[in-house]
């Protein structure tokens, strides 16, 4: 006896990232330093992250590392380059502080510049076993908490997805 084997045509979505994702300005928020300067765009942040398979206990304070980041983009939304500072462990009180300096000081040496919103390509930056980028964790997977086209910033933890408005979930 013969048997038959069918096939079940499974869909299969065309799940891609747009080309450049933007990124919304919002004052006295997350993206509250972002903008444009005479070389382009850019992405400005004091931001906490731990190194990759950090063990967090009650001590996390020691664990989480503060940073400096300053991320340059053409005009098409291109990564230029990366500035990132240690400025120390957030248990340090003079940590933060310290980063916020640093940012402020590196976007007066880029100046003028003008808050507002951005558009950028996904792009990695590795420093001090740390991510720094626009992350493609797009996933067809329906096992996952989310699916289809999907955007992640690191270290900020800044999620972008459809529609494309540049908002983000946290």
């Amino acid at each position: 006896m013969r048997r038959l084997c069918t096939l079940k045509a499974v869909k299969i979505r065309d799940v891609r990232l747009p080309e450049v994702i933007p990124i919304k300005y919002e004052p006295g928020y997350r993206t509250d330093r972002i903008g444009r300067y005479a070389g382009g765009q850019f992405f400005a942040d004091v931001t906490g992250a731990y190194r990759e398979g950090a063990v967090l206990g009650d001590d996390w304070r020691q664990e989480q590392r503060i940073y400096a980041v300053l991320h340059r983009f053409d005009d098409t939304g291109q990564h230029l380059g990366s500035d990132v500072l240690f400025a120390g462990v957030r248990a340090d009180g003079d940590a933060v502080e310290r980063a916020d300096q640093t940012v402020t000081g590196w976007l007066s040496d880029i100046g003028p510049v003008t808050f507002c919103d951005i558009a950028i390509r996904p792009f990695r930056v590795d420093v001090d076993e740390v991510v720094f980028g626009l992350i493609d964790e797009t996933s067809d997977d329906p096992e996952q908490s989310r699916s289809g086209p999907w955007a992640e910033l690191y270290p900020q933890r800044l999620g972008f997805h459809e529609p494309w408005n540049g908002e983000y979930d946290t």
